[in-house]
């Protein structure tokens, strides 16, 4: 297996990982906040979404407009009351078959088209695709297993990881 197909691969299994775990669960369990920080499950994917997806992808590596970036800070965490829960996940879905076209018209080689000057004040330095198909990578793992703890809280499920 080459490098990319590992780093596809992998990054394909968080992002089913993410998936299943909101599987089966009910429109209140996705609005519950249950750990003290207080984002709950549709937060967390709407995070992903704009986050992990949207900007990695659309707008660092590809080059697209930030427009889509909500104003306030802590916005990208929340989720309004009257807004369909499908609609947050079918977004997700969408980011990430948009995502997955942007990494196969590109080499690993390839460097962002988009840049950001708090990359270095941050220690963060991201030279190609590469490095931020891993960053996304990391992110999205990490959020997977906030997801585990928060759905075996709300319902005891385990997601098992071999």
């Amino acid at each position: 297996m080459s490098e990319r197909e590992l780093l596809v691969r992998r990054l394909a299994g968080q992002r089913r990982h993410v998936l299943d775990q909101i599987d089966g669960l009910s429109d209140e369990q996705l609005r519950t906040a249950v750990l003290p920080s207080g984002w709950s499950i549709l937060g967390l994917l709407r995070h992903l979404t704009l986050s992990d997806e949207r900007y990695w992808f659309e707008v660092i590596v590809a080059g697209g407009p930030l427009d889509f970036w909500p104003e306030d800070e802590t916005s990208e965490w929340q989720v309004g009351p009257d807004e369909p829960a499908q609609l947050v996940i079918d977004d997700y879905r969408a980011a990430i078959a948009n995502s997955e076209a942007i990494v196969a018209a590109r080499s690993l080689e390839d460097p962002p088209a988009t840049t950001e000057e708090w990359w270095a004040g941050a220690g963060m330095s991201f030279p190609d695709l590469r490095s931020v198909m891993v960053h996304v990578l990391v992110e999205t793992a990490n959020h997977a297993g906030h997801l585990d703890a928060v759905r075996e809280l709300l319902d005891g499920k385990q997601y098992i990881v071999l």
